[in-house]
């Protein structure tokens, strides 16, 4: 095991911040792994712990035929976010952004350098592309604050990736994975090892999060680029780890091995493993997600568990203002399985309280939502 660490720009004066990342094995290939970008999202790193334990026992054996890197807190900055007791890991507190959105535009920083230069040998595309994604990262002028800088490092540190994996959860939910409708095939197996309840698919959701950022440059660039061959060889996505009180040992200990599961499917560990289960759940457009809100404040009451199918008309949760009596209930406007619940029970404005996956699109334009 090699570990890295990457300091980070802007840094408070006597507190310097630092990206670790955990390298393991050697090899061409590269599988890229990392948790809590969204820093007060936790179980992702209860499962780095896991991955780091067992890869460290297969390299010991000799069984990685490729490189694994971990990133077991992608967000240094979050992590120290407190206020009043409370972790604020999702917004950057120096400047509100979320830090899973607006990743660089890999497609639009190296294209202008690839006019005439690739061709019909795929592999070669894919080696010229990769050199020119971390060039240009590197040539980059210097960052103008901290959460600039991280997102660059990790970018970085993922563009040469065969596989990308970004582990999140939601407030309250089942487990599910996000991922480019064109990589669902082939990340079948990887949601049935996890048990997924919900697969949610998108080539463009809004906001370049990062395994969009990953992922989509090089479809962009294989549209741009039509008489060249270049395949789509970063294979991505965002899992979310059920809820974030999530962080059992067992739950992260079964996760972390569906995870290597995987990564023997995709021939990055040798030996016998178990093979991943042939039932999986349905993949849906995240067009189709549904998005429930409360009509008015109040205190909320769900009335359904998570992982409930539900038919458009039953109802998701009731929402009761103490003053006035009022009282609301809204219904699923969709036909779909209930993914998600907002931890808080008191309805803000513009605040979701519940998610149902849909099979029939729904939305349109940005489908994330800060």
């Amino acid at each position: 095991m090699e570990p890295i660490q990457y300091p980070l720009p802007w840094s408070p004066s006597g507190n310097e911040r630092y990206l670790s990342v955990f390298r393991y094995g050697s090899g061409a290939r590269k599988a890229y792994i990392q948790a809590s970008l969204h820093a007060d999202e936790l179980p992702g790193m209860r499962v780095a712990v896991e991955l780091k334990r067992r890869l460290a026992e297969l390299e010991k054996q000799g069984r990685l035929t490729g490189v694994v890197e971990v990133v077991p807190v992608a967000n240094p900055i979050g992590l120290g976010q407190m206020f009043q007791a409370t972790h604020q890991g999702r917004f950057d507190f120096a400047s509100g952004a979320n830090f899973n959105r607006d990743f660089v535009d890999l497609a639009k920083l190296v294209a202008p350098h690839l006019e005439g230069l690739l061709g019909e040998d795929g592999p070669s595309n894919v080696s010229l592309i990769r050199r020119m994604m971390t060039q240009a990262l590197d040539q980059l002028p210097p960052a103008q604050s901290a959460l600039e800088g991280l997102r660059r490092l990790l970018l970085r540190q993922a563009c040469d990736a065969d596989l990308v994996l970004d582990l999140h959860c939601d407030f309250e939910s089942i487990l599910l994975l996000y991922a480019l409708p064109q990589h669902w095939p082939r990340l079948q197996p990887l949601a049935a090892r996890l048990g997924a309840g919900a697969v949610l698919l998108a080539e463009d959701s809004g906001g370049q999060s990062f395994d969009e950022a990953c992922a989509a440059p090089w479809l962009k660039l294989a549209a741009q680029f039509p008489q060249a061959a270049i395949a789509p060889v970063c294979l991505a996505s965002t899992i979310e780890l059920r809820g974030m009180a999530d962080t059992e040992a067992q739950q992260a200990q079964d996760d972390a091995e569906a995870i290597l599961g995987f990564l023997a499917d995709q021939g990055l560990i040798e030996g016998d493993w178990p093979a991943a289960p042939t039932t999986c759940c349905a993949a849906t457009p995240f067009a189709g997600a549904q998005y429930a809100y409360a009509p008015h404040p109040g205190v909320v009451s769900y009335l359904q568990p998570l992982g409930a199918w539900v038919e458009p008309g039953d109802a998701l949760f009731e929402v009761i203002d103490p003053l006035s009596d009022r009282h609301s209930v809204v219904h699923a406007a969709t036909r779909g399985v209930l993914y998600a619940r907002e931890r808080l029970r008191y309805a803000q404005p513009g605040l979701w309280l519940a998610k149902v996956a849909g099979a029939q699109p729904i939305r349109q334009g940005r489908l994330l939502t800060d």
